[in-house]
This record gives structure tokens, C-alpha cells and sequence, in this order.
């Protein structure tokens, strides 16, 4: 074979080698067993909630370890094809194995990113908020801006999108909003767009058609089932209701009690006035507190805690991690890991699974970052 496919091949076989050890495939198969024996306990599903975890863990597991099997397999006859077409000397065939075997390249690379999310609470549905920073109108309409980039993104990747707060700004745009994204492994791949979001554009709000600069916070934590416990006393949180008219945008409920509860001794807050009744939306807000405190344990835990807190305590300069500069030219650039693209239309339209598969392999093997110039 020829240097360059013999190297393919190798970068391939080496990279089926890491996936391997990182699923941990011996361990995994006692796994799948295991799940696959409870799966044909006929009093599964009446715990329905319980039940639907087994069986996504289960379509996981086996879909990781197929996978494997199926790339090796693949591998294998590739390797065949072009050792017959180079004994024929057909070239033909030689081509069209070699690419074959550079788009099973590019599947290996996407089944290591998938064994990256096994983090405790990855496999977990998510709730995502965004928020407005100072600027107004400005900010608030970028705040919308990426509540619809990261919705379009979900119903791409076919996850279910629940809207349970937003809070419409006074010209334009919106102020809050928090959505819950179903769907496997939604908070592994979303938790990478926790942080500060810069926009520079030619602003439509200004008569003058002057360049700005906006900022929009993005927050985003699993949503934990019965098998995380949390345990938070009523006494420390504060109870609010109100009543959810006015501008309370355009995907909620208006008419019903919206609640928020405050958390003192963090102050951590949620707000939920989607559901028809306070009950639900109480329900649904503490839900989303537990979620919350647990979100922060996880991060005591992880190694880079104090740079995602700190990405959170101010909305504006030196805090983003990604820069959308629609003026004077066409270019979106995560800081974190220098990934980039001018396809600003298609990146604000919810292609996001470049930055998102980069940041994730930056965090399991430690790529180099970025630097962005200022616009101004």
C-alpha cells in the first residue's frame, strides 16, 4: 500500500484502539447484558420514568459497542478492496477505498467525541438559559438571537424543545428565557456553550448604522432524575409567585401563576411560568433548583470550577468564550479553543457541533486555544 494509506490506516486502527480503552468494552458488555436482563422484567415500565432511563442507556451502550464492531469491520474490508485493486492494478477501486476509509476516518473521530460524554450527568436532558447583558435593546436582541440558534440546533439534532421562561425585552429581543432540551447526552453536548457570547454588528437600532458590541450570558445544567438525591430545606428557599400577563413572551403561558424560588444560601434563583397551574410550575421549579445545585457540586469537582464561575460573574469584556463579528467582516472564533468559520449564517442557524466537538475534545485531551482581536 501506498505511505499515505498505510498511515490512514494506522491513524484509524490507533484511534479504534483509544475507543476501546475509553468505552472500556469488557466492562461495558457486563453492562449491556445486565441491562438487557431487566429490560425483560415485565413490571419495567411501571415505573415509566425509570424505564425510559434503562432503555436509553441501553440503546447507548449498544449503539457504542456495534459501532466499534461495525468500524472494525469496515476497516477490514477497505484494507481488502485495496489490496486487490493494487494486485489488479485497478486504481479505480484503489480511490474508492481510500475514500472510504477517510470518511470511516471522520466516524471514528465522531464515536470518540460521543465516549467523551460519559461525565456523570451528560446522558441527562438539559435546561439552557439565556440572558441579556447591559445595552439594552442591543443586548436583549442578541439574547434572542441565540435562543433561537440554540433551538434550531436541538430540533436539528432531533431533541425535544420545552420552553419554561422568557421574559420579552421592552423594544425587541428578550431579556431571560429558559428552554429544556430532551434528548441523549443533550447536557454533554450543551454544557460546552456555558458562557459569555459577544456580537458586533452594524446595529439595526441605530438610526446612524453604527458598529456595537452586545454581550448575552448562556447558563446551562442537567436535568437530574430520582437517582441523583439533593436535598434542600424549605427553609432556605424563598417562594414568589406571580402572575404571568404582560410580557411574558411569546412561547409561555400568560395567564397563569408563574413561580420563581430562590435559593438563600447560594442565591440561586429559577423561574418556571410555562405549565397551566402554580402546581405544575412549582413542581417544574423545583426541578430546576435541584438541577441547579447540582450543576454547581459538579463543577466544585471538575478541575476548571473557578473559569467557568468566573465566565459567569460578569456579562461583558474579558469573560466570553466566543466572538460573532458580523462587521466589518463574517467570522465566529471560540476563544477557548481557536475553532473558527465565516459561515456566520449557517453558525446562527444552530451549526454548532464543530465548537461543541472541539471544546469537548480540548477539556479530554488538552488543545491549544485561541486569541480573538478586538472589534470596535
Amino acid at each position: 500500500m501506498r505511505a499515505e494509506i498505510e498511515r490512514l490506516v494506522e491513524e484509524i486502527k490507533q484511534s479504534v484502539g483509544l475507543l476501546r480503552r475509553h468505552l472500556d468494552v469488557e466492562k461495558s458488555t457486563v453492562r449491556l447484558a445486565e441491562l438487557n436482563k431487566l429490560a425483560e422484567d415485565p413490571n419495567l415500565w411501571n415505573d415509566p420514568q425509570k424505564a425510559q432511563k434503562l432503555m436509553q442507556e441501553r440503546t447507548s451502550l449498544e449503539d457504542a459497542l456495534s459501532g466499534i464492531g461495525k468500524v472494525e469491520q469496515e476497516l477490514e474490508d477497505d484494507i481488502g478492496m485495496i489490496e486487490l485493486g493494487e494486485a489488479e492494478g485497478d486504481d479505480g477501486v484503489v480511490a474508492e477505498a481510500e475514500a472510504a476509509l477517510k470518511n470511516l476516518k471522520k466516524e471514528v473521530a465522531r464515536r470518540e467525541l460521543e465516549a467523551l460524554l460519559s461525565g456523570e450527568a451528560d446522558r441527562f436532558d438539559s435546561y439552557l438559559e439565556v440572558h441579556a447583558g447591559a445595552g439594552g435593546t442591543e443586548s436583549q436582541d442578541w439574547a434572542q438571537m441565540l435562543l433561537r440558534m440554540y433551538t434550531r440546533w436541538a430540533e436539528t439534532h432531533g431533541f425535544k424543545v420545552e420552553y419554561l421562561e422568557e421574559s420579552e425585552g421592552e423594544e425587541a429581543g428578550i431579556k431571560s428565557a429558559t428552554i429544556q432540551v430532551s434528548g441523549h447526552n443533550a447536557y454533554g453536548w450543551l454544557k460546552t456553550e456555558a458562557g459569555v457570547h459577544r456580537l458586533v454588528r452594524i446595529s439595526p437600532f441605530d438610526s446612524n448604522a453604527r458598529r456595537h458590541t452586545s454581550f448575552s450570558s448562556v447558563q446551562v445544567f442537567p436535568v437530574i432524575d430520582d437517582s441523583i438525591k439533593i436535598d434542600i430545606k424549605e427553609s432556605d428557599v424563598r417562594v414568589d409567585t406571580m402572575r404571568s400577563g404582560g410580557a411574558g413572551g411569546q412561547h409561555v403561558n400568560k395567564t397563569e401563576s408563574a413561580v420563581r424560588l430562590t435559593h438563600i444560601p447560594t442565591g440561586v434563583a429559577v423561574v418556571c411560568q410555562a405549565g397551566r397551574s402554580q402546581h405544575k410550575n412549582r413542581a417544574q421549579a423545583w426541578d430546576m433548583l435541584r438541577a441547579r445545585l447540582y450543576e454547581m457540586e459538579l463543577k466544585k469537582r471538575e478541575e476548571k470550577a473557578a473559569a467557568d464561575q468566573a465566565a459567569k460573574t460578569d456579562i461583558g469584556w474579558g469573560h466570553q468564550i466566543r466572538s460573532y463579528v458580523l462587521q466589518p467582516y463574517q467570522m465566529v472564533k471560540d476563544l477557548r479553543t481557536g475553532v473558527q468559520t465565516s459561515d456566520t449564517a449557517g453558525v446562527l442557524d444552530g451549526e454548532l457541533d464543530e465548537f461543541m466537538a472541539a471544546t469537548l475534545a480540548q477539556r479530554a485531551f488538552g488543545t491549544a486555544t485561541g486569541e480573538i482581536e478586538d472589534v470596535d
